[in-house]
């Protein structure tokens, strides 16, 4: 119980500082200046702004996957369950740069 809290104080706690840092970025003011007028800190608003940049670039480019389920021995394929409900039917004999394709295809897509 204590754990599900504290995702949660922290998820809205990142929400409320990327949507502060976007603000930031879209005014053109100064850290300083910005941060005085919301009433936070500086340094604050600068270490969420790199703490957010550095999850994005660290993030996978790839969809999350649920599951991987062999389809049975007759079927021969896989199915890929994307975490947005889409599924993917994929031959067993698959290769592996067209499927990061389009895996690529679909996040754009989203």
């Amino acid at each position: 119980m204590i754990r599900a809290l504290e995702v949660w104080i922290m998820g809205t706690r990142r929400e409320q500082w990327a949507e502060r840092v976007e603000r930031w970025r879209r005014s053109g003011l100064t850290a300083k200046r910005f941060a005085a007028s919301i009433g936070v800190s500086p340094g604050s608003l600068t270490h969420w702004a790199w703490r957010l940049g550095r999850e994005a670039r660290t993030r996978s480019p790839l969809p999350a996957l649920i599951e991987v389920v062999p389809r049975g021995a007759c079927d021969n394929r896989f199915e890929l369950a994307l975490s947005d409900g889409r599924r993917l039917h994929i031959p067993a004999s698959f290769e592996a740069a067209a499927l990061e394709r389009l895996l690529a295809v679909l996040e754009a897509g989203r």
